[in-house]
């Protein structure tokens, strides 16, 4: 069996279990490259190569686990995130596009702001305080999570990728208030899918992705919302943002509770699948 043929035998076996056969072949691609280190270009050039007993067993035990219902990304401990390619484990969720378009936004709005300060809060993983801290000209970032594994993995990142966050551990619901304003940025991608919710979920998520990063109360779906806003009304610089990922359907309801004093303006953008994504707060200058 060639490369080629393997690749695309493989690729039919995991389109009828994901969306898409472009999802099939991105998942492929994820496998080579953890397997052998082959980019799509090596792919194609190596197509009408034999496929070594190795490669042919390491791809097939890779994608039987995938058709189990594993991420990929758990299975090689890595994902790819803004240019960066990632630890992860069970206890970090798997970054997301949206995430990344959150990134986006504070990069495109401070990429020529030296010497800010920065916190991410819910690090997980760590993607959004690297990520920040590799774009932003020589920012200072701080990250906490209420999770040790999360932190280590986080801190893994931090080395691997050669950035200079301060992550520490933290919980959202008792963050000690500053004596005095300290933060231009503070950001969050706390948990915000409500446990009704569950029931639409993928299997795949609900199986291996750390609920205590998901999920929150139907009777209080904002229940992390409300001390973050608390702490950056106080935490923030005049005239500093608060950057939050959300849950669409409680965009309104999150608005009115950060709005008035000590904001100057707040703000519900859309992501690219035009779902009301992220809310940014501009506090009073």
């Amino acid at each position: 069996m060639t490369i080629k043929q393997l690749f695309d035998t493989q690729k039919k076996r995991l389109t009828t279990f994901l969306d898409s056969q472009s999802e099939a072949a991105q998942t492929l691609l994820i496998i080579f490259e953890n397997i052998k280190g082959w980019s799509q270009t090596d792919i194609l050039v190596k197509g009408d190569d034999e496929a070594s007993d190795f490669v042919t067993n390491e791809v097939d035990k890779a994608v039987n686990r995938v058709i189990a219902g594993e991420p990929v990304q758990y299975i090689f401990g890595k994902a790819h995130f803004y240019g960066m390619v990632m630890n992860v484990s069970p206890a970090t969720l798997i970054p997301r596009p949206e995430t990344a378009e959150l990134v986006d936004m504070i990069v495109d709005k401070y990429k020529t702001t030296p010497d800010l300060q920065v916190l991410d809060i819910a690090t997980g993983s760590g993607c959004i305080a690297i990520a920040l801290a590799r774009n932003l000209p020589f920012a200072r970032v701080d990250a906490i999570d209420i999770s040790d594994d999360a932190l280590e993995i986080a801190r893994s990142n931090n080395i691997m990728l050669k950035t200079d966050v301060n992550f520490k551990s933290g919980d959202i619901m008792h963050l000690t208030r500053p004596t005095y304003p300290v933060y231009d940025i503070i950001v969050s991608n706390p948990p915000y899918i409500a446990q009704s919710e569950a029931a639409e979920m993928s299997p795949v998520v609900l199986d291996h992705e750390p609920s205590l990063a998901l999920f929150v109360p139907d009777s209080d779906p904002l229940k992390f919302y409300k001390p973050i806003a608390t702490y950056a009304a106080e935490a923030l610089k005049p005239g500093g943002r608060l950057y939050l990922e959300i849950n669409p359907l409680f965009a309104d309801e999150l608005k009115n509770i950060i709005s008035g004093k000590p904001w100057a303006d707040t703000e519900i953008v859309r992501d690219m699948q035009r779902n009301r994504r992220f809310i940014i707060a501009t506090k009073e200058s």
